[in-house]
């Protein structure tokens, strides 16, 4: 039996993404409100019953607001700033710090979601 649990995060970025055709309308400059969805798995729970404690997840609060929040995420990140991309950094951000971290899910749109899961 595995157990899961997810925590939702939320911020606000610009991005210009490269290697569209020229009149591909997320080849210029716009923004996202910007939804990520960290989960983390456990064969087994803590003394407390917990998988993790959700407060223990602060650094990731903390890494969201301070390098990506209202930022332009092509300055940011490095790379093509993607949803694929930015689960991918997300995850290896704190995949050390979080070894039950099992998946990171971002989202620039309510209907549209990119995972990294390893």
């Amino acid at each position: 039996m595995t157990f899961r649990i997810t925590k939702e995060f939320h911020f606000s970025a610009s991005h210009v993404l490269y290697g569209l055709p020229n009149d591909h309308p997320c080849g210029r400059l716009h923004g996202h409100n910007y939804r990520v969805e960290v989960e983390l798995t456990a064969t087994d729970l803590d003394p407390v019953g917990f998988v993790q404690d959700y407060g223990a997840l602060k650094p990731i609060s903390a890494f969201i607001d301070g390098v990506l929040d209202h930022r332009h995420l092509n300055e940011a990140i490095t790379g093509n700033p993607t949803a694929e991309n930015l689960a991918r950094v997300l995850f290896d951000a704190f995949r050390r710090q979080f070894p039950m971290l099992s998946a990171v899910r971002v989202s620039e749109t309510p209907k549209t979601w990119a995972e990294y899961r390893p």
